[in-house]
């Protein structure tokens, strides 16, 4: 009985003392949507305007035999421009995809060219390219025309800005060598004020 008085003395006591203490008032919780840091900042999305629209034409798998077997990797053609008469192509050899088209870009954003274009977003003149054992005839075409070419020919004139030409590829078929040969033939393009400089000197 000693010991059930005792023990109800003390949940008693302790009673009393959770009575005694201090209430602490519970702080008012900041709303989400409070303004006291101003508005938020809207995120601004850095986009850096590329100076260049590139464009693979190819992608090849090619093999190295060496002693221990076959070694595999991929070479990459690529072809760039501004739209504005100014193209460049490259190529790159790696053991993965992405590794080759990169060392593509690098290679053709040091090997840019211009090309002259006239009125109507078209070529000066008729001019055969040659590279090898292809050829690749271009023709200047009327307003509203098009590109009429094929895959690698026609991504260069995409990018490089010509609107309206005629091209027809003869002998080899090789992705590189028709790009080559259609370099050739732009890089010996001539436009009217060079034509009219010649013209003076001969006379």
């Amino acid at each position: 009985m000693k010991g059930d008085n005792f023990m109800a003395e003390e949940v008693v006591k302790t009673e009393a003392k959770v009575e005694e203490a201090p209430k602490q008032e519970a702080k008012p919780r900041r709303p989400r949507n409070d303004d006291r840091k101003g508005p938020a900042r809207p995120r601004r999305l850095r986009e850096e305007e590329k100076e260049f629209e590139e464009r693979v034409v190819t992608i090849n798998r090619v093999s190295k035999t060496v002693k221990g077997g076959r070694r595999m990797r991929f070479s990459a053609l690529v072809v760039i421009g501004d739209g504005k008469g100014r193209y460049g192509f490259g190529t790159g050899k790696a053991g993965e995809v992405p590794d080759a088209i990169k060392k593509a870009l690098e290679q053709a954003k040091k090997n840019v060219h211009r090309l002259p274009m006239t009125k109507g977003d078209t070529i000066p003149h008729e001019i055969i390219g040659k590279f090898g054992a292809c050829e690749v005839y271009l023709k200047p075409a009327p307003e509203g025309t098009g590109i009429i070419a094929g895959g690698p020919v026609r991504a260069i004139f995409e990018l490089a800005g010509v609107r309206n030409v005629y091209s027809k590829v003869y002998g080899s078929r090789a992705p590189i060598n028709i790009i080559r040969a259609t370099h050739q033939g732009l890089k010996n393009l001539k436009s009217r004020g060079k034509v009219k400089v010649l013209r003076a000197k001969a006379e």
